[in-house]
């Protein structure tokens, strides 16, 4: 019969199975419960929530002049 060579211990193998296996990229991540009854829930958040990069500047109107930004709240 063959060896079978096992590249981590027993204790490596328990420690990967208990980690969250889609947390990495997650804005949240919430764990409930301990052991094997435990659940992940990772949360992202939408695109409007989350921005990227700088501010957006917008674009010229038909006459080339760029437009005013736009009021918000009681000065409006």
């Amino acid at each position: 019969m063959p060896e079978i060579k096992q590249s981590r211990s027993a204790e490596e193998t328990i420690a990967r199975r208990m980690q969250n296996s889609g947390g990495v990229e997650a804005d949240k991540t919430i764990k409930s419960g301990e052991g094997v009854r435990r659940v992940f829930h990772n949360i992202h958040l939408s695109g409007h929530q989350a921005q990227h990069g700088g501010p957006n500047k917008g674009e010229p109107d038909i006459h080339g002049h760029m437009r005013t930004v736009v009021k918000t709240g009681d000065g409006r």
